[in-house]
């Protein structure tokens, strides 16, 4: 007779095969993330061959210029980008909370619950600030692992970067941060309407917090039940950066003494907080990585420590760096226009998606399209250019103008690009350079996460129409 804990084994069992089977998959298909980047915009230049009146190679190439570094240039958002996930992990790395970590990566007793806090703790941290939770599941992962030597290190790391699922959803939401700016030169709202949407109508929306609580309860479970039974041992080099902290040396000079004045820090942070409260506690893109950077700063003590960990937590963007000119480069092939009057190749795909919604699908449309680009444009603010004029113009043709359902349109954008990412590679390298991983060994357990994420946003954005 089979038993329940029987059944419960058949089903773990199933969904082992089914991430097993990703794995392999991934691991033969998957190029390197930059090679991928190559690839994509090898394919975006096909269609805009074939799908953009008058397009010349003289113009596609002077277009992918000018994302890169043309007017338009994709460098400043890039660069804050870049600085949220460096001040994040400087923060994680902060004395008080590595030894949390150590503390917190000590309490799992065996993988499968190790691979759990990773998540967890990521998810969570993630809907604060998006940098800390992505590198903060992997420095955690990183404990873990040397606390399981026979563990799967690539498991690790994937069970961290699903928590990143929600970052769209929290307090650093670029797109949501941006609505509420009237400022910001991706506040697509307030350019087209002359109204800014607040954090009200976006994330802290019954429809979009209820749907992070079910598909974090749905991906705890799936990480629970894709267990490998293989071993990935992870780099020995992966611990290189992971010793003890050393307290400061006496100061010997005057410039050592300055060095280690912990009241500098606690000035900068004083005057970072001063004029957040100065300026009615608002929250956008600047403001977050200003909180951030004299946070850490605090918590680290000393300018020489600070110093030394930012420097050390920059390294990790290097990836980054590296390829987004790439994705500006997309940016500017998706808006080449050929002819004059000629439909840029962005707002055909998104056209083509939204044609004949009603107020009722718009936003499901608009998140599947928000998949679609985001594996061509997979970062949540430089997608929200390209998408967000298309999916406010539609709703507002079919005569919904309000902050809520506008709100409603860009989370749909948002979430959509929080799903697109467990497929993406592009901000899974940091945490790759971190673990010294190749993104075959890691992928192929994301992948379950982004049929979940695909199931669980999509009906989100077909039942908020009704809530709003």
């Amino acid at each position: 007779m089979t038993t329940s804990s029987a059944r419960r084994a058949n089903r773990r069992g199933a969904m082992q095969a089914l991430t097993g089977l990703s794995v392999r998959y991934v691991e033969r298909l998957m190029p390197d993330p930059y090679l991928f980047a190559v690839i994509l915009t090898l394919i975006v230049a096909g269609l805009v061959a074939v799908l953009v009146r008058g397009a010349s190679a003289h113009g596609m190439l002077t277009a992918w210029y000018s994302g890169v570094w043309g007017p338009e240039n994709i460098f400043t958002f890039a660069f804050q980008m870049v600085l949220i996930l460096v001040t994040g992990y400087t923060l994680a790395e902060a004395p008080v909370l590595k030894r949390a970590t150590i503390r917190i990566a000590a309490t799992p007793r065996n993988q499968t619950q190790g691979a759990l806090l990773c998540f967890t703790v990521s998810a969570v941290l993630s809907l604060l600030n998006w940098g800390l939770g992505l590198v903060a599941g992997a420095l955690v992962a990183r404990q873990v692992a040397r606390r399981f030597p026979d563990s799967h290190f690539g498991y690790l790391i994937a069970a961290a970067f699903m928590g990143f699922i929600v970052w769209t959803q929290g307090l650093s939401s670029s797109i949501a941060l941006a609505n509420t700016d009237p400022g910001s030169p991706i506040n697509v709202i307030h350019k087209t309407v002359g109204f800014s949407v607040p954090l009200r109508h976006t994330v802290f929306q019954p429809y979009s917090w209820l749907s992070v609580m079910i598909v974090l309860a749905l991906l705890a479970l799936a990480v629970w039940r894709m267990e490998p039974s293989e071993r990935l041992a992870p780099d020995p080099a992966v611990f290189d950066d992971d010793d003890p902290l050393v307290e400061p040396q006496t100061s010997t000079t005057f410039a050592e003494w300055l060095e280690n004045q912990w009241i500098l820090n606690v000035l900068v942070f004083a005057a970072g907080m001063t004029y957040f409260v100065v300026s009615g506690f608002a929250l956008n893109i600047a403001s977050m990585i200003m909180l951030f950077t004299i946070t850490a700063a605090l918590l680290h003590g000393t300018p020489i420590r600070f110093i030394r960990s930012f420097t050390a937590a920059a390294k990790v963007s290097g990836p980054l760096l590296l390829q987004y000119p790439l994705y500006g480069g997309l940016i500017g092939l998706l808006a080449y226009q050929g002819a004059e009057g000629s439909t840029p190749l962005q707002t055909v795909l998104a056209q083509m998606l939204v044609n004949g919604a009603t107020p009722y699908t718009l936003p499901f449309l608009t998140f599947l399209g928000s998949v679609i680009i985001s594996l061509f444009v997979p970062s949540g603010g430089g997608h929200w250019a390209v998408q967000g004029p298309i999916a406010v113009d539609s709703a507002l043709a079919i005569g919904q103008h309000s902050p809520a359902y506008l709100g409603l349109i860009s989370m749909a954008v948002a979430v959509g690009e929080g799903v697109a990412n467990m497929i993406q590679p592009f901000w899974l390298l940091p945490l790759l350079a971190i673990a010294k991983l190749n993104v075959r060994q890691v992928m192929g357990f994301t992948a379950v996460a982004f049929v979940i994420g695909l199931a669980v946003m999509g009906a989100m954005t077909l039942v908020a129409p009704w809530l709003v």
